[in-house]
């Protein structure tokens, strides 16, 4: 029903007519009965003399009537008593229900409901990141590149989880908490598969976040992102819904499966995290897309993936128990980089192989073009990260090479990859 609005229209813009009051009938007399014309009011007939017998049949008559009515007063009682305890109860369902719509934990007072009570529940365990790097530019310069991101922390003495992007190929990773305070952190691990790193800064008290279970996720919820946006908002709070699940995205190589959201991200985003309403964290923010027809596509990887490869990193180092061919490679795309890197074809190349890894073992070298894997064409770096997801530790795979002109194969036994796998590969380069 509209509401009325001033000047006699409705919130959406059009004229309010108000309805008549009811008119009452409580005050209107009873038509009175027709008289009956021309029909003679019949005569009474004479009064009978009730003997004993008659007195009897009316008393048992009495009788049986006061019963009837004793029980019909009983059921209606009865019948009033249910009706009141069915009021009771569906009252009691009603008062139930409705106190259970918003918190599902015991204490209402503690669950957050609104984004301003996540913000405010969850603002401590999100931090901003600062990167130095050094490279290396024309006539031997070297100069030094700075970067920005996000990051949460996960234990109160100084864990953070953040992207393996944003503290890659970084020689000083510099934390700041909400409170303004600086530390200079040190790198515990990365997984470039996962796009996930941990990094540890030396402090105690710190307010760490709570997992939730992403796989519980539903599109439409509401997710939250907390974070430092072009690297100098730090804290920034944006809103929105989760807008799918299980989104299967190709970012540098890496074939990942994401939530996508709707809520504003921004460069410097990335590794800050998205919270349900509970304020739990359900991703840690990774990619967004962008363009001139783009708005309001968002990526982060799932709680339950950040979960499982944070304590990874921080027990190992590295992510254990995961297949690889113990080589480096590089996509090449265009005739520049094939210039660059001195090949005649576009393709993903062998750029190192580990030394006494399997693949040394079955002759691969540097320089080889991988053409398929097990029979998979491989054109980018994703097709053959995609076929290795799929194996395990020890299992064989077949490789077509191109070396020098030459086509050749080799079969390769898939070994466990090692820490120096997990963190060494920059973005035109990537771990097999």
């Amino acid at each position: 029903m509209n509401t009325a609005a001033p000047n006699g229209y409705t919130q959406d813009g059009q004229p309010f007519y108000s309805a008549p009051e009811s008119t009452s009938y409580s005050t209107w007399q009873q038509e009175p009965a027709a008289p009956q014309w021309g029909m003679p009011e019949p005569p009474k007939p004479p009064k009978k003399k009730h003997g004993k017998g008659g007195w009897i049949a009316l008393l048992l008559v009495g009788c049986f009537l006061l019963g009837l009515a004793g029980s019909a007063a009983g059921t209606i009682l009865l019948n009033s008593k249910w009706i009141s305890n069915l009021t009771s109860n569906q009252q009691e369902e009603s008062s139930s229900t409705s106190g259970s719509s918003l918190n599902t934990s015991n204490d209402s007072t503690t669950t957050p409901t609104s984004v301003t009570e996540v913000a405010d529940a969850t603002a401590n365990s999100v931090v901003e990141i600062t990167t130095e790097s050094v490279t290396t530019g024309n006539f031997f310069q070297q100069q030094i590149l700075t970067g920005a991101g996000s990051g949460v922390v996960i234990t109160a003495d100084g864990y953070i989880v953040t992207n393996n992007h944003v503290i890659e190929d970084s020689s000083k990773i510099t934390v700041t908490l909400r409170d303004g305070t600086q530390h200079e952190a040190k790198l515990i691990g990365t997984d470039v598969q996962t796009d996930l790193a941990v990094i540890k800064i030396e402090a105690t008290g710190l307010t760490p976040v709570v997992f939730g279970d992403s796989d519980d996720l539903k599109v439409g919820e509401q997710a939250i992102v907390i974070g430092n946006p072009l690297g100098q908002l730090g804290g920034s709070v944006t809103s929105g819904i989760i807008s799918a699940l299980d989104r299967e995205i190709t970012i540098d190589g890496q074939v990942m499966n994401l939530l996508q959201i709707d809520a504003a991200v921004n460069p410097g985003n990335s590794g800050g995290g998205l919270f349900n309403a509970k304020g739990e964290l359900v991703g840690i923010i990774n990619a967004k897309s962008s363009g001139e027809d783009v708005e309001g596509i968002g990526f982060a990887i799932p709680s339950n993936t950040a979960k499982k490869v944070s304590d990874e990193l921080m027990k190992n180092g590295y992510v254990s128990g995961r297949a690889s061919l113990g080589i480096s490679v590089v996509q090449i795309d265009d005739a520049q980089t094939a210039l660059m890197y001195r090949v005649d074809n576009i393709g993903v190349y062998i750029l190192s192989v580990n030394e006494g890894s399997a693949a040394e073992k079955a002759g691969l070298q540097a320089g080889d073009r991988i053409v398929t894997i097990n029979d998979t064409e491989v054109m980018e770096t994703a097709d053959l990260t995609a076929v290795l997801s799929t194996l395990n530790v020890g299992d064989q795979v077949k490789l077509t090479i191109s070396r020098s002109g030459k086509i050749g194969t080799a079969t390769v036994t898939l070994q466990e990859q090692s820490p120096n796998q997990s963190g060494q590969e920059s973005t035109e380069s990537s771990a097999a």
